[in-house]
Protein backbone atom coordinates (compact mmCIF):
# COMPACT_ATOMS: atom_id res chain seq x y z
CA UNK A 1 0.00 0.00 0.00
CA UNK A 2 0.98 3.64 -0.76
CA UNK A 3 0.17 6.40 1.18
CA UNK A 4 -0.92 9.15 -0.50
CA UNK A 5 -2.14 12.93 0.39
CA UNK A 6 -3.64 15.59 -1.53
CA UNK A 7 -3.62 18.71 -0.49
CA UNK A 8 -6.96 20.18 -0.66
CA UNK A 9 -6.21 23.68 0.85
CA UNK A 10 -2.84 25.14 1.89
CA UNK A 11 -3.98 28.51 3.46
CA UNK A 12 -5.41 29.13 6.62
CA UNK A 13 -8.63 30.64 7.28
CA UNK A 14 -9.98 33.01 4.94
CA UNK A 15 -7.82 31.43 1.79
CA UNK A 16 -6.12 33.57 -0.47
CA UNK A 17 -7.32 36.16 -1.57
CA UNK A 18 -9.09 36.84 1.76
CA UNK A 19 -12.26 38.45 0.47
CA UNK A 20 -11.73 41.96 2.85
CA UNK A 21 -7.96 42.24 2.47
CA UNK A 22 -5.64 44.67 0.24
CA UNK A 23 -2.53 43.15 1.58
CA UNK A 24 0.03 42.51 -1.21
CA UNK A 25 -0.47 38.88 -1.17
CA UNK A 26 -4.29 39.06 -1.48
CA UNK A 27 -3.69 41.65 -4.64
CA UNK A 28 -1.61 39.37 -6.29
CA UNK A 29 -3.76 36.58 -5.90
CA UNK A 30 -6.66 38.86 -7.27
CA UNK A 31 -4.16 40.22 -10.59
CA UNK A 32 -3.63 35.94 -11.12
CA UNK A 33 0.10 36.76 -10.40
CA UNK A 34 0.51 34.75 -7.83
CA UNK A 35 -1.76 31.32 -7.04
CA UNK A 36 -4.80 31.63 -4.96
CA UNK A 37 -5.03 29.52 -2.04
CA UNK A 38 -8.37 27.87 -0.58
CA UNK A 39 -8.38 26.80 2.91
CA UNK A 40 -6.64 24.15 5.10
CA UNK A 41 -7.52 20.68 4.20
CA UNK A 42 -6.13 17.24 3.07
CA UNK A 43 -7.26 14.21 1.87
CA UNK A 44 -5.67 10.87 2.61
CA UNK A 45 -5.75 7.31 1.23
CA UNK A 46 -3.71 3.85 1.06
CA UNK A 47 -5.47 2.29 -1.56
CA UNK A 48 -6.34 5.11 -3.80
CA UNK A 49 -10.23 3.95 -3.97
CA UNK A 50 -11.12 5.03 -0.49
CA UNK A 51 -10.16 8.73 0.42
CA UNK A 52 -10.43 9.95 4.42
CA UNK A 53 -10.53 14.52 4.58
CA UNK A 54 -9.03 15.48 7.45
CA UNK A 55 -10.46 18.98 8.47
CA UNK A 56 -13.96 20.04 6.55
CA UNK A 57 -12.91 23.88 4.55
CA UNK A 58 -15.68 25.81 4.17
CA UNK A 59 -14.40 25.53 0.58
CA UNK A 60 -15.20 21.79 0.19
CA UNK A 61 -17.12 21.75 -2.45
CA UNK A 62 -14.78 23.35 -5.28
CA UNK A 63 -11.67 21.71 -3.62
CA UNK A 64 -13.55 18.01 -4.21
CA UNK A 65 -14.58 18.87 -7.38
CA UNK A 66 -11.27 19.95 -8.60
CA UNK A 67 -9.89 16.47 -7.39
CA UNK A 68 -10.99 14.11 -9.58
CA UNK A 69 -10.10 11.21 -7.01
CA UNK A 70 -12.97 12.82 -4.57
CA UNK A 71 -15.65 12.47 -7.61
CA UNK A 72 -18.93 10.27 -7.45
CA UNK A 73 -18.13 6.84 -8.92
CA UNK A 74 -21.90 6.60 -9.25
CA UNK A 75 -25.38 8.44 -8.69
CA UNK A 76 -24.75 8.76 -5.35
CA UNK A 77 -21.34 6.90 -4.36
CA UNK A 78 -18.65 8.79 -3.05
CA UNK A 79 -14.98 7.60 -2.37
CA UNK A 80 -15.41 9.90 0.53
CA UNK A 81 -15.42 6.95 3.76
CA UNK A 82 -14.45 9.55 7.29
CA UNK A 83 -13.94 13.01 7.80
CA UNK A 84 -12.05 14.17 10.68
CA UNK A 85 -11.30 16.91 13.07
CA UNK A 86 -8.30 18.17 14.26
CA UNK A 87 -10.06 21.77 16.41
CA UNK A 88 -13.21 22.82 16.39
CA UNK A 89 -12.31 26.25 14.06
CA UNK A 90 -14.85 27.28 12.08
CA UNK A 91 -11.97 26.95 8.86
CA UNK A 92 -12.15 23.23 9.94
CA UNK A 93 -15.97 21.99 10.41
CA UNK A 94 -18.09 24.96 8.65
CA UNK A 95 -17.49 22.52 5.36
CA UNK A 96 -19.44 19.98 7.28
CA UNK A 97 -22.72 22.05 6.16
CA UNK A 98 -21.65 20.99 2.26
CA UNK A 99 -21.54 17.35 2.99
CA UNK A 100 -25.11 17.24 4.24
CA UNK A 101 -26.18 15.42 1.48
CA UNK A 102 -27.60 12.49 2.54
CA UNK A 103 -24.20 10.58 2.16
CA UNK A 104 -23.13 8.26 4.56
CA UNK A 105 -19.21 8.94 6.06
CA UNK A 106 -17.90 8.71 9.22
CA UNK A 107 -17.16 11.70 11.39
CA UNK A 108 -14.47 11.49 13.68
CA UNK A 109 -13.08 13.76 16.41
CA UNK A 110 -12.23 14.02 20.30
CA UNK A 111 -15.11 14.27 22.74
CA UNK A 112 -14.54 18.00 23.54
CA UNK A 113 -14.75 19.09 19.53
CA UNK A 114 -17.81 17.04 18.96
CA UNK A 115 -19.56 18.95 21.70
CA UNK A 116 -18.29 22.44 20.01
CA UNK A 117 -20.67 19.91 16.99
CA UNK A 118 -23.64 19.23 19.06
CA UNK A 119 -23.82 22.53 20.41
CA UNK A 120 -24.50 24.48 17.32
CA UNK A 121 -28.08 23.06 16.34
CA UNK A 122 -27.30 24.53 12.25
CA UNK A 123 -25.01 20.74 12.36
CA UNK A 124 -27.90 18.70 13.17
CA UNK A 125 -28.21 19.36 9.12
CA UNK A 126 -26.04 15.87 9.01
CA UNK A 127 -28.36 13.27 9.50
CA UNK A 128 -27.55 10.55 11.82
CA UNK A 129 -28.63 8.20 9.38
CA UNK A 130 -25.60 8.62 7.76
CA UNK A 131 -23.49 10.43 9.21
CA UNK A 132 -21.75 8.37 12.23
CA UNK A 133 -20.53 10.37 15.01
CA UNK A 134 -17.48 8.90 16.82
CA UNK A 135 -15.39 10.59 19.87
CA UNK A 136 -11.70 9.16 19.52
CA UNK A 137 -9.39 9.43 22.79
CA UNK A 138 -6.26 10.91 22.74
CA UNK A 139 -3.60 8.46 21.46
CA UNK A 140 -5.94 5.76 20.97
CA UNK A 141 -5.60 4.05 17.36
CA UNK A 142 -8.46 3.90 14.97
CA UNK A 143 -8.60 2.91 11.55
CA UNK A 144 -9.32 6.31 9.77
CA UNK A 145 -10.20 4.99 6.41
CA UNK A 146 -9.16 1.66 4.63
CA UNK A 147 -5.42 0.98 5.24
CA UNK A 148 -5.00 4.13 7.75
CA UNK A 149 -4.19 3.63 11.22
CA UNK A 150 -4.58 6.91 13.12
CA UNK A 151 -4.34 8.17 16.34
CA UNK A 152 -4.72 11.74 17.84
CA UNK A 153 -2.50 13.66 20.05
CA UNK A 154 -2.55 16.77 21.86
CA UNK A 155 -0.47 19.53 20.77
CA UNK A 156 -0.03 23.31 22.31
CA UNK A 157 -3.14 25.21 21.40
CA UNK A 158 -6.36 27.17 22.31
CA UNK A 159 -9.76 26.89 21.94
CA UNK A 160 -11.73 29.09 18.77
CA UNK A 161 -12.19 32.40 18.58
CA UNK A 162 -15.71 31.70 18.96
CA UNK A 163 -15.26 30.44 22.16
CA UNK A 164 -12.77 32.64 23.37
CA UNK A 165 -13.66 33.97 27.17
CA UNK A 166 -11.86 37.23 28.86
CA UNK A 167 -8.38 35.10 29.56
CA UNK A 168 -7.38 33.09 26.62
CA UNK A 169 -4.44 30.27 26.87
CA UNK A 170 -2.51 30.05 23.79
CA UNK A 171 -0.61 26.71 24.49
CA UNK A 172 -3.21 24.61 26.08
CA UNK A 173 -3.01 20.94 25.77
CA UNK A 174 -5.77 18.53 25.81
CA UNK A 175 -8.50 17.75 23.19
CA UNK A 176 -9.29 20.86 21.55
CA UNK A 177 -6.24 21.21 19.02
CA UNK A 178 -4.87 17.78 18.18
CA UNK A 179 -2.28 16.41 15.61
CA UNK A 180 -2.97 13.24 13.71
CA UNK A 181 -0.88 10.47 13.65
CA UNK A 182 -1.32 8.30 10.46
CA UNK A 183 0.14 4.88 9.88
CA UNK A 184 0.20 2.47 6.60
CA UNK A 185 2.17 -0.70 6.91
CA UNK A 186 5.76 0.31 8.29
CA UNK A 187 5.22 4.37 7.09
CA UNK A 188 4.28 6.79 9.49
CA UNK A 189 2.83 10.70 8.61
CA UNK A 190 1.76 13.71 10.68
CA UNK A 191 -1.05 16.05 10.03
CA UNK A 192 -0.66 19.44 12.71
CA UNK A 193 -2.13 22.45 10.89
CA UNK A 194 -2.02 24.25 14.26
CA UNK A 195 0.64 24.55 17.04
CA UNK A 196 1.80 26.56 19.63
CA UNK A 197 4.76 25.59 20.26
CA UNK A 198 7.40 22.78 19.90
CA UNK A 199 7.30 21.01 23.11
CA UNK A 200 9.92 17.69 23.81
CA UNK A 201 7.27 15.62 23.97
CA UNK A 202 6.22 16.69 20.27
CA UNK A 203 9.77 16.55 19.29
CA UNK A 204 10.29 13.32 20.21
CA UNK A 205 7.14 11.80 19.06
CA UNK A 206 7.96 13.31 15.39
CA UNK A 207 11.96 11.91 15.24
CA UNK A 208 12.26 9.46 12.14
CA UNK A 209 8.59 10.59 10.44
CA UNK A 210 8.50 9.80 7.36
CA UNK A 211 6.61 12.73 6.28
CA UNK A 212 5.39 15.78 8.76
CA UNK A 213 2.92 18.46 7.42
CA UNK A 214 3.09 20.94 9.91
CA UNK A 215 1.57 24.54 11.06
CA UNK A 216 3.11 26.95 8.29
CA UNK A 217 0.85 30.23 9.58
CA UNK A 218 2.80 32.84 9.75
CA UNK A 219 6.73 33.70 9.03
CA UNK A 220 6.82 35.68 11.75
CA UNK A 221 5.73 35.77 14.97
CA UNK A 222 4.25 39.91 14.26
CA UNK A 223 3.37 39.67 10.44
CA UNK A 224 0.13 40.99 10.73
CA UNK A 225 0.73 44.00 13.21
CA UNK A 226 3.66 45.07 10.77
CA UNK A 227 1.28 44.28 7.81
CA UNK A 228 -1.26 46.97 9.87
CA UNK A 229 -3.67 44.24 9.41
CA UNK A 230 -4.33 43.09 13.22
CA UNK A 231 -2.91 43.52 16.91
CA UNK A 232 -3.18 40.37 16.92
CA UNK A 233 1.03 37.44 16.94
CA UNK A 234 1.15 34.25 15.80
CA UNK A 235 1.22 32.95 19.47
CA UNK A 236 -1.32 34.78 20.35
CA UNK A 237 -3.37 33.06 17.67
CA UNK A 238 -1.97 29.82 18.89
CA UNK A 239 0.14 29.10 15.87
CA UNK A 240 4.39 29.21 15.45
CA UNK A 241 6.03 31.31 13.33
CA UNK A 242 8.54 29.63 10.41
CA UNK A 243 11.46 31.80 11.12
CA UNK A 244 13.24 32.91 14.59
CA UNK A 245 14.87 31.02 17.05
CA UNK A 246 11.60 29.64 18.44
CA UNK A 247 10.05 29.09 15.02
CA UNK A 248 9.49 25.85 13.34
CA UNK A 249 12.23 25.72 10.76
CA UNK A 250 14.62 25.69 13.67
CA UNK A 251 13.10 23.29 15.88
CA UNK A 252 13.26 20.46 12.90
CA UNK A 253 16.77 21.45 12.73
CA UNK A 254 16.80 18.48 15.37
CA UNK A 255 14.65 16.48 14.35
CA UNK A 256 15.26 13.84 11.63
CA UNK A 257 11.62 13.84 8.96
CA UNK A 258 11.57 12.20 5.74
CA UNK A 259 9.66 15.03 3.98
CA UNK A 260 8.82 18.42 5.78
CA UNK A 261 5.68 20.30 4.39
CA UNK A 262 4.56 23.37 5.52
CA UNK A 263 0.77 24.03 5.82
CA UNK A 264 -1.89 26.34 6.34
CA UNK A 265 -0.41 29.33 5.41
CA UNK A 266 -1.68 32.72 6.06
CA UNK A 267 -2.70 34.77 3.48
CA UNK A 268 0.18 37.57 4.79
CA UNK A 269 2.65 34.95 4.73
CA UNK A 270 5.40 35.53 2.21
CA UNK A 271 6.47 32.46 1.28
CA UNK A 272 3.04 32.40 -0.61
CA UNK A 273 4.63 34.37 -3.28
CA UNK A 274 7.04 31.97 -5.59
CA UNK A 275 10.27 33.38 -5.92
CA UNK A 276 10.27 35.37 -2.41
CA UNK A 277 13.42 35.25 -0.04
CA UNK A 278 11.42 33.84 2.59
CA UNK A 279 10.38 30.87 0.08
CA UNK A 280 13.63 30.34 -1.08
CA UNK A 281 14.83 30.03 2.57
CA UNK A 282 12.08 27.87 3.89
CA UNK A 283 13.05 25.17 0.63
CA UNK A 284 16.82 25.70 1.53
CA UNK A 285 15.88 24.20 5.30
CA UNK A 286 14.23 21.30 3.45
CA UNK A 287 10.80 22.23 3.48
CA UNK A 288 7.89 22.16 1.02
CA UNK A 289 5.38 25.04 0.54
CA UNK A 290 2.21 23.31 0.08
CA UNK A 291 -0.36 24.83 -2.56
CA UNK A 292 -3.35 23.70 -3.40
CA UNK A 293 -3.86 20.51 -5.58
CA UNK A 294 -0.16 19.49 -4.49
CA UNK A 295 0.22 15.00 -4.15
CA UNK A 296 2.41 13.35 -1.81
CA UNK A 297 3.39 10.09 -1.34
CA UNK A 298 5.07 7.77 0.53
Amino acid sequence: MTFRARILGAAAGGGLPQWNCGCENCNLARAGEIPAQSQSSIAVTANSADWAIINASPDIRTQMAQASVLHPTDLRTSPLRSVLLTNGDIDHVAGLLTLREQQAFDLFATAEIHQVIADNPMLDALNPAFVTRTQIALDEPFELVAGVTARLFAVPGKVPLYLEGAQVQTDLEGEQTVGVHLSVADKHMFYIPGCAAMRPALRDRLEGADMVLFDGTLWQDDEMVRAGLSQKTGQRMGHMSMSGSEGSIAAFQEITVGQKVFVHMNNTNPVLRPGSTEKQAAQQAGWIVAQDGLELEV
